[in-house]
């Protein structure tokens, strides 16, 4: 079978879960992101921005295409990105933003107040975007409190945008900002994926590799019932078509090693 290594090879690596040049059925809420970053960070407007969704529902893709596209526009301010599952505590991502914007650390209330003083003083629009938020949680939510009152203090640089699986975060953890005043964040929520949007997101992906499908409509179509019926995560029907044809490589591989050679060499 020559050449099969290849489509299936190419299938794999159009499967995995990668940053689109196109974002299938996002299109309102990258429209809404994009409106909010040049309003608040190119405008110069401190403000807060909360992304709710189950996963891979896109809201990390989303983001992380939009800050691809408008590299340019966001380049006069300073962008931090922080996962906050990677931080041992809540508490952490007080040193961590502190690191990034290159302050001496220091601990408790003194790091608090250095960086307080930081983001009120003259300079850029500092865009601060924590990605699995809801790993923020604490006692008495304060850290959240926190980082959501920062963009609110006088003569703030701040643009939050924090990205999370709870659609309630806000309600339950953020009630004393006052919701819908002035100030309070704005909410964007990132609904599950159909069946249909999810059959598109796979077709397009494997539409990429030369020659006969792969996988087949009908295996494409299956797949994203039963996803879209569950959770509605398009990560979760990118593993399962990349896991189908893991399956179908190692079948084709084993025949091929199996067969005879012509001519009984």
């Amino acid at each position: 079978l020559p050449g099969a290594g290849t489509c299936y090879q190419q299938a794999k690596r159009v499967l995995h879960v990668a940053v689109p040049d196109r974002l299938h059925a996002r299109e309102r809420e990258m429209g809404v992101i994009r409106q909010f970053l040049r309003e608040y960070v190119c405008g110069r407007r401190p403000g807060s921005l909360y992304v709710s969704g189950a996963p891979g529902t896109g809201k990390t893709a989303c983001l992380s295409r939009i800050l691809l596209d408008c590299k340019d526009e966001l380049a006069r301010s300073k962008t931090i990105i922080l996962n906050c599952m990677s931080l041992s505590s809540p508490q952490g991502v007080f040193p961590a933003v502190a690191q990034q914007l290159g302050l001496p650390a220091a601990d408790g209330r003194e790091g608090m107040r250095r960086l307080e003083e930081q983001l009120t003083a003259k300079g850029p629009m500092v865009l601060l975007v924590l990605d699995e938020l809801d790993q923020l949680e604490s006692k008495g939510q304060d850290v959240l409190y926190t980082l959501f009152e920062w963009p609110r203090l006088p003569g703030s640089r701040l643009v939050l945008v924090g990205l999370a699986n709870a659609l309630d975060l806000t309600d339950r953890s953020l009630a004393r900002l006052g919701a819908r005043t002035a100030g309070s964040p704005r909410l964007l929520h990132f609904p599950p994926y159909t069946r249909e949007q999810l059959t598109a997101i796979l077709q397009e992906r494997l539409g990429q590799v030369a020659g006969d499908p792969v996988l087949d409509d009908a295996a494409l179509q299956f797949c994203a019932r039963k996803v879209s019926a569950v959770s509605g995560d398009a990560r979760k029907a990118l593993d399962v078509c990349r896991r189908a044809v893991e399956v179908v490589e190692l079948e084709v591989r084993s025949q091929t090693l199996l067969k005879p050679l012509p001519g009984g060499e």
